[in-house]
């Protein structure tokens, strides 16, 4: 949407709706006050499995309240871990968005709602669009190594959303819109109900961006200086839905449980193929995805509960032909490959010992994946028990011991260890922190049988039965100083990865190609002839990360809040013998955020500034991406008008200084800054409740 489109439509909100908002405080957020506090010293669950003030987990954990998310006018999940976590870089394509933390891309990090995991990705790329970002109570995000509680994948780190189910109203209704540039539109529906232990909690969320380009050229094939026009995207426009419904029921004290559904689908929207100029589609991407889970924990006492949670999670997706080809009409979709995970985890928090807390856990997976690009139909299961004791050992000394076994069933067992130490003399914290991590390569890395034909070429890729998981050895050293004014932490960590997997291209000799010929009897004379290569899912790779973190948060004043987070990341990865800098790996990247609010009566006025720096981005076999600074802008205007209903709209500016790269899109150039440049934000969120 324009900019004199976007104004239009604020002063619509501002002069002609009648809405209400709930103005949230970090440390309630059902508050019905337009006063706010700021919290240093949250409760996180992720770093140590059970819940725990932020100052008295042995493992360094990062947290994003929901209360910051909002203030800085962020509607989506990506945007917030791209603003708020300089260790954390994006990337957005029609296949998802390619993620990395530490260094390390998506198939290391390990994403869970509520401490169960995610499914679904395409080629590796994660569907951040299934996260529903108007149930989020707060994002954590725990650095390295973590398979000692979450089993595979969590070798870069672990991602925990963590959603909130309000329990102090007995009625609530809300609706959160965000409008910007380029048809960018999210809009979050709620309803809550919860009455004598009884919580229906309904939710309904439509997302969606145009597709937009920085620069409408594009170099004729074979030259790097001729161009011609294409109306192919920067950045994939798409629209999403998502529906949510969860029960609670809470009889007692002692007892909770709980069920829900998600579903999700999105479609992509790209420029339909036209015979006058390039980069046009056939066929638009759909994916669909279907959660649900039921489960309760019993506490005995305060310190000692069972809880029992069972997930299943199935995703799919595919083409959906708008374009009417040789082979498909208009309408016609086929499937490319279908995803369903079903995890049952056990899971008991003890108090054993004065000053310890014993945890006890088994965990029952199953991931099925079925393929028609790949010719892939398989499952396979995992079973796994882990144990952690963490106990005050001396006077300010606390340790932490835990293991994990799991057998899978490809690749048998798997022992992965964890050893923290922490010594917290005051206000002082200085952390050790050792862990092993592992990675079961996937089925598609196992059973790939994939051929297509692009531009007139074969490209075949073959997995392999024969792979060994993944292994990395992470360590880490953190200081930390905390009080109800200023918190400082600094984090040094090494994270080493053993037997990486990677597609390695083969080169076709007469035997191999006689191979390829039977493999698929389609291949054409023509294209065998001009096949050099396929390729292959190998162990061949090491990798080597080193990085240093500084965060700081600080109280300045009443009503203004300073945080400024710095990251260091020096990633490398290791082929064939020789040692390279790890594909879109940043070395620098900082994120700084100042906010200011104040009261007067019943309106509460709020004022956030934003800025993302990091160096440029690292490509071994492209053209480096520049650095680049962007900053924005966000404020939120918030009246407390009853005691039943709140109205907070809100305006800011995206990429305030307009920083856009504007290169041309070729074969050998790739990009870290996504932005169509400064864009006009505008919003209003409404509130009911009883």
């Amino acid at each position: 949407m324009a900019h004199r489109e976007a104004c239009l439509l604020m002063a619509a909100l501002l002069t002609g709706s009648a809405a209400f908002s709930q103005i949230h405080q970090t440390t309630r957020t059902d508050s019905s006050s337009v006063s706010r506090s700021y919290q240093l010293n949250p409760v996180v669950v992720t770093g140590s499995g059970h819940h725990q003030r932020l100052k008295s987990t042995s493992t360094p954990v990062h947290v994003l309240s929901s209360r910051e998310i909002h203030e800085q006018g962020i509607a989506t999940f990506d945007a917030a871990i791209q603003r708020m976590m300089p260790q954390v870089s994006m990337a957005p394509n029609s296949m998802g968005t390619f993620l990395r933390l530490n260094g390390l891309g998506n198939k290391y990090i390990l994403i869970l709602i509520n401490g169960q995991k995610l499914s679904g990705d395409i080629s590796n790329n994660i569907d951040l669009n299934r996260i529903n970002m108007s149930r989020v109570k707060r994002i954590e995000v725990l650095d390295g190594a973590a398979s000692s509680l979450y089993g595979s994948d969590a070798i870069a780190g672990v991602i925990n959303i963590i959603t909130d189910q309000p329990t102090q109203q007995l009625f609530n209704v809300s609706s959160d819109t965000r409008v910007s540039g380029h048809g960018q539109l999210t809009e979050a529906v709620t309803l809550d109900i919860f009455k004598n232990g009884f919580g229906s909690y309904t939710s309904f969320t439509h997302d969606r961006a145009d597709s937009y380009q920085n620069n409408g050229l594009e170099y004729l094939k074979g030259s790097d200086t001729e161009t011609q026009p294409t109306i192919a995207p920067l950045f994939t426009g798409y629209r999403s839905h998502l529906i949510g419904q969860k029960f609670t029921y809470a009889p007692n004290q002692h007892l909770a449980l709980n069920t829900g559904i998600d579903y999700s689908y999105k479609i992509t929207d790209r420029p339909d193929t036209r015979p006058d100029v390039t980069g046009g589609t056939d066929y638009e991407m759909r994916y669909k995805g279907l959660r649900w889970n039921v489960g309760g924990i019993y506490k005995f006492t305060g310190r000692n509960s069972l809880q029992a949670d069972f997930t299943s999670d199935r995703y799919r997706y595919g083409k959906e032909y708008d374009v009417e080809t040789k082979t498909n009409a208009i309408g016609d979709y086929v499937q490319s490959k279908k995803q369903r995970q079903t995890e049952l985890e056990l899971k008991a928090i003890l108090g054993l010992l004065p000053r310890s807390t014993t945890i006890f856990g088994a965990d029952w997976r199953q991931d099925f994946l079925t393929a028609t690009s790949g010719n892939i139909d398989q499952s396979v299961y995992t079973i796994s028990a882990y144990a952690q004791h963490e106990a005050q050992i001396l006077k300010n000394l606390i340790a932490t011991l835990g293991v994990r076994l799991t057998h899978h069933e490809t690749f048998n067992q798997q022992f992965t260890p964890k050893a923290t130490l922490m010594y917290a003399p005051g206000n002082f914290r200085f952390r050790a922190t050792y862990s092993a991590g592992f990675r079961a390569p996937g089925l598609d890395e196992l059973f790939y049988h994939y051929f297509s034909v692009n531009r007139g070429k074969a490209q075949i890729s073959f997995g392999n039965k024969d792979l060994t998981p993944e292994k990395s050895h992470y360590l880490s050293l953190n200081t930390e100083y905390r009080n109800q004014v200023i918190a400082v932490s600094i984090t040094g960590y090494l994270n080493r990865i053993n037997d990486m997997v990677v597609k390695n291209n083969v080169d076709v000799d007469e035997a191999s190609l006689a191979m390829l010929r039977t493999e698929f009897p389609e291949m054409t004379d023509d294209q065998a002839a001009k096949l050099e290569h396929y390729a292959l899912y190998q162990n061949s790779d090491k990798g080597d990360v080193k990085g240093l973190q500084v965060n700081v948060s600080a109280n300045i004043f009443q009503g203004f809040n300073l945080s400024m987070n710095y990251a260091y990341t020096y990633a490398r990865t290791q082929s064939k013998g020789q040692w390279s800098v790890l594909e879109r790996s940043v070395r620098n990247a900082a994120t700084i955020a100042a906010n200011y609010h104040h009261v007067w009566g019943r309106y509460g006025l709020n004022v956030n500034l934003s800025g993302r720096l990091q160096s440029k981005t690292y490509y071994p076999d492209y053209e480096d991406a520049p650095g680049y600074g962007v900053w924005n802008i966000h404020t939120t205007h918030a009246f407390d008008c009853a005691r039943w209903a709140y109205m907070e709209p809100s305006i800011g500016v995206d990429n305030i200084f307009d920083r856009v790269d504007r290169r041309i899109d070729s074969s050998q150039r790739k990009y870290a800054l996504y932005s169509p440049g400064r864009m006009l934000v505008v919003g209003l969120k409404i509130k009911f409740n009883k």
